[in-house]
This record gives structure tokens, sequence and C-alpha cells, in this order.
């Protein structure tokens, strides 16, 4: 029976931004609500545009920083309303792997002390079982036992990142959040590092919540798509559905401007504008203000994901798009969703 990792239950986070001595702070919403479970063996990506808000929802899975609003549960306990000690124990069951090989690693240690360092501080291991579990998880990585006597500045960005791997694992965590682990690497070399973790994942059944903004990596590791705009989610659901038929704009347009994901059936789309600010997001749907097919209930309403087509789709005309699919000019919308502005 598969078991569940993570459960995530409307995960909210402010940030009061200070705007001067006499007058009240801002409020900036970094995640507007989001929800997902996450079973063993299970891979979910989150994408979207830089400052949608992936960095601050696996900031909050990682339990370094607590979510102003919403349930979180790890391994089936409560990680946010939790004792100091239980929360100790959680943390080693969380472990990250982040964006820059390069930065991610002291380079005063060898590699054996940064392997060791979380066997040192959680566990009641002897030097030497510690010293002999190191040289053991790097050849699980790919990399020889030796190594654990040399520097990271000896080391290549594809080997360095998987001694992160290699350190993430040490503690034996239950999940993995992998913030863009790969887009630092050289094409050839992320496939490898991305192979790497599916291996990983199959004989250890981690659980990985993957943060990206490369559709064609997620392609490769993803079970499930959580796809991010302001904080808010746009579509979620499994892998093969959302890359076969995306049926919000957002997802859409992602995946028309990604090289080699449906280059041959889908119109590249230009979407007009900046990404509004956190500060004052659109009143409707948040992504009305850029959305080529945006109807006047979009700017009024703002729609809440719900079940289309075995994904959740925060659309108010994702029934359209599913029956109809995506119009080829935007200039067509109005003939496309026909009698259903006012609605």
């Amino acid at each position: 029976m598969t078991k569940v990792v993570v459960e995530a239950q409307n995960l909210r986070k402010v940030y009061p931004i200070r705007r001067g001595l006499f007058r009240e702070p801002a409020q900036l919403q970094a995640v507007g609500g989001v929800s997902f479970t996450l079973e063993e063996g299970k891979t979910l990506a989150v994408v979207g545009e830089s400052g949608c808000g992936k960095s601050t929802l696996a900031r909050m899975v990682s339990l370094i920083e607590k979510p102003t609003e919403g349930a979180l549960t790890l391994d089936g306990t409560d990680a946010v309303h939790t004792p100091a000690a239980e929360r100790r124990r959680l943390r080693q069951a969380v472990q990250l792997v982040f964006q820059n090989p390069y930065g991610s690693l002291n380079p005063r240690k060898k590699i054996s002390a940064v392997l060791e360092a979380p066997l040192a501080i959680n566990t009641q291991l002897k030097p030497a079982e510690r010293a002999e579990r190191a040289r053991a998880m790097l050849q699980q990585v790919g990399l020889r036992p030796e190594y654990a006597n040399r520097y990271p500045h000896m080391f290549s960005g594809g080997q360095r990142q998987r001694i992160a791997i290699a350190r993430a694992l040490m503690p034996g965590p239950r999940l993995v959040v992998a913030d863009e682990p790969v887009s630092a690497l050289d094409v050839s070399i992320q496939a490898q590092v991305l192979n790497l973790l599916a291996d990983l994942q199959q004989q250890y059944r981690l659980a990985y919540l993957f943060i990206s903004h490369d559709l064609a990596v997620v392609r490769h590791i993803a079970h499930d798509v959580l796809v991010m705009y302001l904080g808010h989610v746009m579509e979620q659901g499994p892998k093969p559905k959302i890359y076969a038929r995306p049926l919000h704009p957002y997802t859409h347009a992602l995946m028309a401007s990604t090289p080699g994901i449906g280059a041959r059936t889908r119109k590249r789309i230009v979407l007009q504008g900046e990404l509004p600010s956190p500060l004052h997001p659109p009143a409707g749907c948040v992504f009305s203000s850029r959305c080529p097919y945006a109807q006047e209930v979009c700017h009024r309403e703002r729609p809440i994901p719900r079940p289309v087509d075995e994904r959740l789709v925060a659309c108010h005309f994702a029934d359209d798009f599913l029956a109809k699919g995506f119009p080829e000019e935007a200039l067509e919308h109005n003939a496309f969703l026909s009698g259903k502005s006012g609605n």
C-alpha cells in the first residue's frame, strides 16, 4: 500500500512589507492557498515563472518557514503545530537539494566532513561508522569512495550536484525538496543527474517536490504537475493529462513556448505585459491581465481550482477549452466563447 508522505491543505504565506514609519505595513501574499498530496515514490513538480511562489512553497514544505495559514502533514505528523523536539525529527525526514552546486558545498571542508555532518548532528554513530556510510553513499550516487578525501573545488558541477544529493540522503529522508537542481548544469549532465534521481527514488521510495521552470526537465521526472502563477494554482494533475492537453491558458502558453513540447501542434503564444505585483494582484483571476482569452467575468470573479478532465483547473472556461480547444488566434476568442462573457 502506498503511503502519503506530504499532505498540504490551503497553504498560505503572507509577508508584511514596511512602507514607512507612519504607514501600515503592506501585505504581500507569496502563496495564496495551495493544496496537494504527495505519496512515497512519486514526484510532484511545481512549475511557473520567477516570482510565482514556487520557492516559498518549498520553504514551507521543508519547514524553513511556517505557513501563515493552512495545514501541513509530514509522514502523518502535523508539521505546523508541533513541539520543538518533534519538529527537529521532522526536519531529518525532509532534505533539500539546491540549485547552485558551486555554492551549496563548503569549500573549506573535505567531502567526508560534508557528508558526515548530518550524521554527527542527528545520530550516535561513531566516526568510523559515519565515514563508512559516507563512502557507501558516494558509491550510490556514482562517485568513487576515495573522493571523500577531496575538496569541492576539485569536482565539476555535475559531480558537486551528485555530492549534494548524497548529503541530502545521509539522514535517510522521506522527502527531498529539489529547488531547480539541474538548471545550472549542462544539458548532457542534466540528463545524468535526473536519471540518478529517478534511480534513487525507486531504490529508497523517496518522495520528491521538484521545483522547476523547465517543462522539458519536468516531463522527464514528474508524476504530477502543479502550475503556479502569482502564488495561486492554475492547473494541477497527472503529468500525462496536462502535457497532452493543457486546459488553463497559462499552462497552454508555457507548453507552447517550450521547445520540443507540442511544437508542431501548438501555436506559440506571446503573453503581453509584465507579471503583476503581488502587492496589488488583479481583482478577479490573477492571470486575467495577461490572458488573451479573458472575458469580463475573469476580471470580476476569481476562479477556484475545480475538477475538469481528471485534473484541477482554475479557469472559468476550462470546459470550453476541453470541448473545443484553444483558438489559434487571440482575436478569435470572442466567437470561441460566444455567450459566456456575462455568466
